[in-house]
């Protein structure tokens, strides 16, 4: 009768702790595998971005063809596919709350080859923000939670139905909707609001990214995962989240100076995924309060030096001498007056470009 029920009291053991069981297994090998893709696939990025930009500078100083003409500039675009490839493999090795804040090393990565081939200028922010970056990812990789999750179609439904994963699902959707009113009804068109909107989808994409990731990466291992729901379920909530989180993303590029867009949507979507990490996956788990205290200072460190790196960055300058600004042209000032949009910076930029292009046009006829 001993042996019965002990063996009874396992069993029931073992049913309510399968879940807890794979999180807490923690192969070093595979957590290390995530950190290196994750950091590959981010320089991967900085440098295809670096090649479109100088694509799109030599297309606009030849004025020919088009940008999309050029095979320097796919040359760039599928570098970047191959860097995005690589982050989303790294979300089935390591945790979101680490995959997502090293995002960073693509700043640091596009600021040294900015400098390096482009020749662009460096400032004294530069060195700083970089050095308070390497260091904050210093701290990221060190004290991050050091666990590997397999994650299983079983082990994700078990999670979306969890209380405090419904908790912050319907408090994320009230404060999405409530932006969403302010937003679109009362036509407020303030950074803060737009960059929130992307992050509150930015979350629902780690998610459901890492749930894909993880899900393809145990298939790969012999446990097959695409046959279940869940997995389907989650690949239509990353595609949706997905594009409307960059219809939000070029919205606030079009309104606002990309100095201001790169670190708020850097230190938002960060902040996102790591709460993401810690409700959905509870990656927290079991942590010591120093290194979650460590891990916070070194998001503190990487968020400061995106910043001191992203802001007020030097412009490329037109060489061409025969621009003639607007508010010299005969009779634009009435025409100013009439359309004040025009003025905005966004707008002023695309017609100093189109009249550059024109007078080089103009030059070589």
């Amino acid at each position: 009768m001993a042996n019965s029920s002990s063996a009874h009291e396992a069993n029931n053991f073992t049913s309510v702790q399968p879940h807890r069981a794979e999180v807490l297994e923690n192969p070093l090998q595979t957590y290390l595998l995530g950190i290196i893709i994750s950091i590959c696939g981010n320089v991967l990025i900085s440098v295809s971005l670096n090649i479109q930009k100088y694509a799109h500078v030599r297309q606009s100083q030849r004025g020919s063809k088009p940008y999309y003409t050029s095979v320097l500039w796919w040359c760039g675009v599928s570098l970047m596919g191959i860097g995005e490839l690589g982050n989303f493999a790294a979300y089935g090795f390591a945790p979101a709350s680490l995959i997502a804040p090293l995002g960073c090393v693509s700043v640091i990565a596009s600021a040294i080859i900015s400098v390096v081939f482009l020749k662009e200028t460096v400032r004294a922010s530069d060195i700083v923000g970089g050095t308070l970056a390497i260091a904050g990812t210093y701290l990221l990789v060190t004290f991050a939670p050091h666990t590997s999750t397999h994650i299983t179609a079983h082990l994700v439904q078990y999670y979306a139905v969890s209380w405090h994963f419904l908790l912050y699902l319907f408090i994320e959707v009230i404060i999405f909707c409530v932006l969403l009113y302010v937003y679109k009804i009362k036509k407020v068109k303030h950074i803060i609001i737009v960059m929130l909107l992307v992050a509150l989808l930015a979350s629902l994409t780690v998610i459901s990214v890492k749930a894909v990731s993880g899900m393809i990466t145990e298939s790969i291992k012999g446990q097959l995962q695409l046959i279940y729901p869940i997995f389907y379920v989650m690949l239509v909530v990353m595609v949706a989240s997905c594009a409307f989180q960059i219809k939000f993303l070029n919205q606030a590029m079009k309104m606002f100076d990309a100095t201001e867009v790169v670190p708020i949507n850097f230190v938002f979507f960060t902040a996102s995924a790591i709460v993401a990490g810690i409700v959905f996956y509870q990656e927290f788990e079991g942590l010591a309060v120093l290194n979650i205290f460590m891990f916070l200072f070194g998001c503190l460190l990487s968020f400061l030096g995106v910043f001191l790196i992203a802001r007020n960055r030097p412009k490329i300058k037109q060489a061409n001498r025969n621009f003639i600004p607007m508010e010299r042209i005969p009779g634009t000032r009435q025409t100013d007056k009439v359309q004040p949009e025009a003025k905005t910076p966004a707008y002023g930029s695309l017609a100093a470009k189109l009249m550059c292009n024109r007078a080089d046009q103009t030059d070589d006829s």
